[in-house]
């Protein structure tokens, strides 16, 4: 690498942290002030609003560096072409295919963050924060992001509610199906314990199991539950996909498809991290043609104001998209990729048309 391809990779880096301090600061803020309602429910305190606060800052850097990617780059592009030193760079035959490459230098080590951030930092330490936020206040609130699972085993079908730990469920329902798909028998459980060796503890547990024209109850109370179904993938399944990292996602579609389920929401969330990150990429790219074009001599306000509408034009349409592919049925392998498939068209685009 070349001292200039250093300085402008250095140049560009310095932008996007410059940003994502910014970002950090506000986004902090706003996760802080949204705490202050919670703060005094049993033992949650402003201390562990803070902390809070500070453990989820990972993952608000994981979801919105496209963002603040394409924010930096205008901004440090912007620089280097409001010193006239990108026309220095252009005046010693350095070409715009040149500039591209080492733009990708910089998209390389932002991507190679965001991978690591997005599976290692970000879904642990959020999972922490709101693991302790949770025995802060209450011992059997849940920390998932969904409506609860719908996990198939065989012929069982379990249904939980909510986590309220590790290997602590509130609120499971059984269903069990005979060997013609008809159904022989449905429990409830106030709670379920995983014991290890495929076995449940399930706790105030009643049942109302079917036999021929008769239906036979069973009084409240425990009763051990063999299921191959784990305490963690169990967890995953609660859980937002959004928050679930590559790994746990691709364990979870491949259970789903191989019992027949919906896949469709994990599918969407496991192609759409992907995509998210491949366009850091054409977010640091597209500042190219416009610092080279008619904003060479725009001010950091103009550039920061175009980085944002580009970016929260980005971030909508994902948004956007990611409820039609659950609402209307759609390829969600298609549709994860589409923002990030526009954006490369137009900053391909516009890269051709750069001189």
């Amino acid at each position: 690498m070349s001292v200039i391809d250093r300085y402008i990779v250095r140049t560009v880096l310095g932008s996007v942290a410059m940003v994502m301090a910014v970002v950090l600061v506000l986004g902090g803020l706003f996760v802080f002030i949204s705490q202050q309602s919670d703060i005094g429910i049993g033992h949650y305190t402003v201390a562990d609003a803070l902390w809070y606060t500070l453990l989820n800052l990972p993952q608000q850097v994981y979801e919105l560096l496209p963002i603040m990617t394409v924010i930096g780059s205008l901004i440090g592009f912007g620089q280097l072409a409001r010193g006239s030193e990108i026309t220095v760079i252009r005046a010693t035959g350095v070409s715009v295919a040149r500039l591209a490459g080492t733009a990708l230098i910089a998209a390389a080590l932002l991507i190679a963050f965001e991978g690591l951030l997005g599976e290692f930092v970000a879904p642990q330490l959020q999972e922490v924060a709101n693991e302790q936020k949770a025995f802060s206040q209450f011992n059997s609130v849940g920390f998932g992001g969904g409506q609860g699972a719908w996990v198939r085993d065989g012929n069982l079908i379990l249904n939980v509610a909510r986590q309220s730990g590790s290997r602590h469920f509130v609120g499971m329902q059984v269903f069990e199906l005979a060997s013609n798909h008809a159904l022989a028998a449905v429990g409830h459980a106030a709670s379920a314990t995983a014991l290890g060796h495929r076995k449940w503890l399930l706790g105030d547990y009643t049942e109302s199991r079917f036999s021929g024209d008769r239906v036979m109850t069973r009084k409240p109370g425990a009763k051990v539950l063999q299921s191959n179904v784990t305490a963690g993938f169990l967890g995953l399944a609660v859980q937002d996909p959004e928050q679930l990292t590559l790994r746990a996602l691709w364990q979870v579609i491949g259970y789903f498809h191989a019992n027949s389920l919906d896949a469709r929401q994990y599918l969407f969330a496991f192609w759409s991290k992907i995509a998210r990150t491949v366009a850091i990429a054409f977010a640091v790219l597209l500042a190219i043609p416009f610092v080279l074009g008619s904003m060479r001599s725009a001010g950091a306000g103009t550039r920061t104001m175009l980085g944002l509408v580009i970016g929260i034009a980005f971030f909508l349409l994902q948004r956007l998209i990611e409820s039609g592919a659950i609402v209307f049925h759609l390829d969600p392998v298609i549709l994860a990729w589409l923002p990030t498939a526009l954006l490369a068209t137009v900053t391909l685009l516009l890269l051709a048309r750069a001189r």
